[in-house]
Order: C-alpha cells, then sequence, then structure tokens
C-alpha cells in the first residue's frame, strides 16, 4: 500500500475514534494532514470506501498483532492467556471504541458489515486453533475449541462496550477477574491452576 494512503487510513482511524463514524468527513481527514479533499477523494472516492478501508487497515493491525502473540515458541495457556489480556478491553489493545463504532456502523452498512464479520472469523479461528494444540498437547480440557472462542470473545467484546462506553460501571479490575475467571473455566482449569501454569 502506497505511503500516502497509509497516512490517509490512519487519519481517517483518528479521526473516526475522535468523532465516530456518523460525525466524520473526509474534510476532517484532509484537514488533519494539511491535504485538499480532492486528495482524500482521488485515493478513497467516498466517505463509504475509506471508513471501510480504515476499518480493513485498521483490522489487518490488529490481526498481526494477535498472530504474533499465538506464533510464540511457549505453551498454548501462555500463548492463550496473553492473546486473551492483550485483547481484553482492560489491556493494552487500543481502538475499542473505532470496533463499537464499526459494529453500529456495520448494521447499515453491508461493506462494513464485510469487514467486521471477516475480523470477528480471523480472530475466533485463531483462538480455536491455540486451543485445539493445548488440547491435543493435554495441557488442558476443552471438548469444544470454537464453542469456547466464540464464548471468550463475546465476552471481551461485551465487557468492551461496558468499559468503553459506561466508564466507571465495572471496575476494571472486576472485568479482568471475569476473564480470567472464564478463560479458566473453558479450559478445564481452575483459577489458581490458571495462575501457576501460567508462570
Amino acid at each position: 500500500m502506497a505511503e500516502r494512503q497509509e497516512e490517509l487510513l490512519r487519519a481517517a482511524i483518528e479521526q473516526i475514534e475522535a468523532r465516530g463514524v456518523a460525525a466524520v468527513r473526509i474534510a476532517d481527514v484532509a484537514a488533519a494532514l494539511g491535504v485538499s479533499n480532492a486528495l482524500v477523494l482521488y485515493h478513497f472516492s467516498t466517505k463509504e470506501k475509506l471508513v471501510a478501508a480504515a476499518f480493513t487497515y485498521a483490522a489487518k493491525d490488529d490481526l498481526a498483532h494477535l498472530r504474533r502473540l499465538l506464533g510464540r515458541r511457549t505453551s498454548a495457556l501462555r500463548r492463550l492467556r496473553s492473546a486473551v489480556r492483550w485483547y481484553a478491553p482492560t489491556g493494552q489493545a487500543k481502538g475499542w471504541r473505532l470496533w463499537i463504532e464499526g459494529w453500529a456502523v456495520a448494521l447499515r452498512d453491508p461493506a462494513l458489515r464485510e469487514v467486521t464479520r471477516d475480523l470477528d472469523k480471523q480472530w475466533k479461528a485463531a483462538i480455536t486453533e491455540v486451543v485445539a494444540e493445548g488440547v491435543a498437547a493435554g495441557e488442558f480440557v476443552c471438548p469444544d475449541p470454537a464453542g469456547a472462542a466464540l464464548r471468550l470473545t463475546a465476552l471481551l467484546d461485551g465487557l468492551a462496550v461496558q468499559l468503553t462506553s459506561y466508564p466507571g460501571g465495572v471496575p476494571r479490575s472486576r472485568a479482568q477477574e471475569w476473564v480470567d475467571d472464564a478463560l479458566a473455566r473453558e479450559l478445564g482449569l481452575d483459577r489458581k491452576a490458571l495462575t501457576e501454569r501460567d508462570r
């Protein structure tokens, strides 16, 4: 991807996070970089195409980080816990406001719905694969890795909405406890064993 397009996409992501998808304008993205509206439209002919491309760009970045975490040479449990802790809204993953905006707009925008659906499928597939590896290695017991991946991501996404949309409603420490409890339950471990094995 051309350097100029990447700059435009990064600026679009920043503007979407700051203003929301509905309020952001081509002019906002152009102004953030000190370029003309025409330049933005040259690369992305409509606001809808710019927004879909921005979400695709953000999704690729998130997935690349997820794959790095899951590709480490360590136990499946360590990789899985590291990925879940990073992705959880209590971790270091950024951009939850962006994704919440994206989910809302995707209800009415087929192009953006495809982007968010694809990210969701790839995330669940990566988690499913590591859970299955852990089961095969005898690290833990999980009769349904795909179901476990779906339940874990649903919890993380739901907590992200709570923590992002209603600050202070759920303490971050409590949310992290719920995430750890859910992970231990899905892997057939008690909470103490989850922590001990992760050391």
